[in-house]
C-alpha cells in the first residue's frame, strides 16, 4: 500500500508521485485509485489500489547494482530478427516495468547500434529505456540525472571504441 507523497513506478510511463487516493464508483462498486503524476511528462495516471501489477515501488541498491552489472555484460547474442519483431519483443519487456528488463532492452539496442543503424522506433526506444533507468535511479539514490546518464554511457564506451 502506498501513501500520498510516495514515489511509484508505472510500467511504461516511469516514476511518478502519488498525489491523491480517490474513491470512485465503477459498475456499482466503490473502488479506490492512486492518482499518480508522472514526473517525466506531468501526465496523471489512475491505478486501482488493489491492482496486482499496476504499479511498484522504487528499486533498491541491490537491484541498481544488478542493472549496472547487466549493462556491463556485453557477452550476449544480439537479436538479428527484423526490426519490427525486435520492437514488439522490446515493447513487451518495457511494459513489464521491471528495471532489469528495461536495462536488457537498453543493452540490446546499444549493442545493435554498434553493428547497424537502428530504425527510428528503435532509436526512440533506446532513449526511452535510458530515460526510464536514469529517472528511477536518480530518484532512488538522490543523484543527478546527468551523472547516472554518463555512468550508463560508460558501460558501453569500450564497445563503441572497439568498432
Amino acid at each position: 500500500m502506498f501513501n500520498i507523497g510516495d514515489y511509484a513506478v508505472c510500467p511504461g510511463h516511469g516514476v511518478g508521485q502519488i498525489v491523491d487516493i480517490e474513491e470512485r464508483e465503477v459498475g456499482g462498486d466503490k473502488l479506490y485509485f492512486y492518482i499518480i503524476k508522472v514526473i517525466a511528462n506531468g501526465m496523471t495516471v489512475m491505478v486501482p489500489t488493489n491492482s496486482e501489477n499496476g504499479i511498484r515501488g522504487l528499486v533498491d541498491d541491490k537491484e541498481i547494482g544488478e542493472v549496472y552489472e547487466l549493462l556491463n555484460d556485453h557477452d550476449v547474442k544480439v537479436d538479428n530478427s527484423t526490426w519490427n519483431r525486435r520492437y514488439r519483443d522490446y515493447m513487451a519487456k518495457v511494459k513489464t516495468g521491471s528495471l532489469l528488463e528495461i536495462a536488457d532492452v537498453l543493452r540490446s539496442l546499444f549493442l545493435l547500434k554498434n553493428q547497424k543503424n537502428l530504425s527510428f522506433g528503435e532509436k526512440k526506444m533506446l532513449d526511452q529505456c535510458k530515460d526510464l533507468i536514469v529517472q528511477e535511479i536518480s530518484i532512488t539514490n538522490g543523484m543527478e540525472k546527468q551523472s547516472i546518464s554518463s555512468k550508463i554511457e560508460d558501460c558501453f564506451e569500450n564497445e563503441t571504441t572497439q568498432q
